[in-house]
C-alpha cells in the first residue's frame, strides 16, 4: 500500500475468532494505522490484546467510543452492529460491517472487492461484508461474468464448524473423542445454538445451517442466493442453494454449477479466466489428483478453484469446486481488503 499518515482504526469484537483474524490482517497487511481502538462487550473490557507487540486494552463499545475514529470493522454480532454502527457514522467513522445486519439494505452497499470494488463510492457511511459462503462463490464467478454472462447458478456447500464459532469447533473435537472411545455426548451447539433439536457433527453431515423459512430454505442458503444478485448486479439470476455443515474446523467447500450466455465455450477457456482471475488460485490437474481441499487452505487469502468441467447434457453448462478459509476471505481479510479499497480509491482521507 502507499505510505500515507495512517488511520485512526477500530475493531469491534477483537477478541471473536473473526476479531483476532481481523488484527492479525490488519498487522501483516502493514494496514496504515496512526491510532488503534480495541472494542468489545463489556464481559471482555479491560482485558489486553496485543498487536505488533504493543499492549493494548479492550474498551466497552459504546456511542462515544467512536469519538475520532475514521474506519470501524465490526464484527461482534447483528445487535451490536445495528445499535452501535449508526452511532460510529454519527461520529464521522466509515463502518465495515461482517453480520447480516445491513448486508440486504438498499442504500448499503455489499462489497467483495474483486467483483463491485466501484459500489464502495456509494455508501452512506456503513458497507456491508458479505456472507462467507457467498464471497467465495463470487469471487470465482466474477472473471467468468465478465467474459461470457451467467445465465443461472446452481451451489451445494460443504461448511466448516468454525462458521458457527469457537463452541462448535469445540463440540466437534469433543464429540469426536467421546466416539472414539465409546464414550456417551449430548450435541448443544449445530445446526442451530437454541434451537430446538441439536445434532451429532463428528463423522456427520447436518443439511441445515442457520433456521429455517417458509419457504423451505435456510437463512444461509437464502443469505447466498439474495447476496449473490445483489453484489453482481444480476437481480434476475436465477440462483439455488443447499448449504450443509460438515466436521471440518475451517475452511469452506462448494460445488458450483453455472449456465452462461455463450456457447462454444471450453472448460480449458474457463480455466484460463480463472488462472487469471483477481484473488483466485487455479488447482486443476486431475491427472495428478491435484484440486483444492480446506485443509490446504486454513490461513491463506486466496480463493481455491479447481474440477472445473463441462456438463455433459446442457452446453453452456459448468462445474467447478471452490474452497476457500472462512475466517480470512470469507470475513476477516475481505473487511481489511474493503479498507485497503477506501484507502485506495480516496473515500477514507
Amino acid at each position: 500500500m502507499a505510505e500515507t499518515k495512517g488511520f485512526h482504526v477500530a475493531v469491534v469484537g477483537a477478541t471473536g475468532a473473526v476479531g483476532e483474524q481481523i488484527l492479525k490482517t490488519l498487522e501483516n497487511r502493514n494496514f496504515p494505522i496512526k491510532k488503534l481502538t480495541l472494542l468489545s462487550s463489556s464481559r471482555s473490557a479491560g482485558k489486553k490484546v496485543l498487536y505488533k507487540g504493543e499492549s493494548y486494552t479492550l474498551q466497552e463499545a459504546k456511542p462515544e467510543s467512536f469519538e475520532g475514529v475514521q474506519i470501524a470493522l465490526f464484527s461482534a454480532g447483528g445487535s451490536v452492529s445495528k445499535a452501535l454502527a449508526p452511532e460510529a457514522v454519527k461520529r464521522g467513522a466509515i463502518v465495515v460491517d461482517n453480520t447480516s445486519a445491513f448486508r440486504m439494505d438498499e442504500n448499503t452497499p455489499l462489497v467483495v472487492p474483486e467483483v463491485n470494488e466501484e459500489d464502495l463510492h456509494q455508501h452512506n457511511g456503513i458497507i456491508a461484508n458479505p456472507n462467507c459462503s457467498t464471497i467465495q462463490m463470487v469471487v470465482a464467478l466474477e472473471p467468468i461474468r465478465k467474459a461470457f454472462g451467467l445465465n443461472k447458478v446452481i451451489v451445494s456447500t460443504y461448511q466448516a464448524v468454525s462458521g458457527s464459532g469457537q463452541a462448535a469447533i469445540e463440540e466437534m473435537y469433543g464429540q469426536t473423542k467421546a466416539i472414539l472411545n465409546n464414550e456417551e455426548f449430548k450435541p448443544e451447539v449445530l445446526p442451530v445454538k437454541g434451537d430446538k433439536k441439536h445434532y451429532q457433527i463428528a463423522f456427520n453431515a447436518i443439511p441445515q445451517i442457520d433456521k429455517f423459512v417458509d419457504n423451505g430454505y435456510t437463512f444461509e442458503e437464502m443469505k447466498m442466493i439474495n447476496e449473490t444478485k445483489k453484489i453482481m448486479h444480476l437481480p434476475e439470476l436465477p440462483v439455488a442453494a443447499t448449504c450443509v455443515r460438515l466436521p471440518v474446523a475451517t475452511g469452506h467447500s462448494e460445488s458450483v454449477y453455472f449456465e452462461i450466455n455463450k456457447s462454444g465455450v471450453s472448460s480449458e477457456e474457463i480455466k484460463g479466466l480463472l488462472k487469471e482471475g483477481p484473488g483466485i488460485v487455479l488447482q486443476d490437474d486431475p491427472e495428478n489428483q491435484i484440486y483444492p481441499m480446506p485443509a490446504d487452505c486454513v490461513g491463506k487469502n486466496d480463493v481455491f478453484v479447481g474440477r472445473i468441467r463441462n456438463d455433459l447434457d446442457e452446453k453452456k453448462g459448468f462445474h467447478m469446486w471452490v474452497v476457500s478459509d472462512n475466517l480470512l476471505k470469507g470475513a476477516a481479510w475481505n473487511s481489511v481488503q474493503i479498507a485497503e479499497s477506501l484507502v485506495k480509491l480516496s473515500i477514507v482521507k
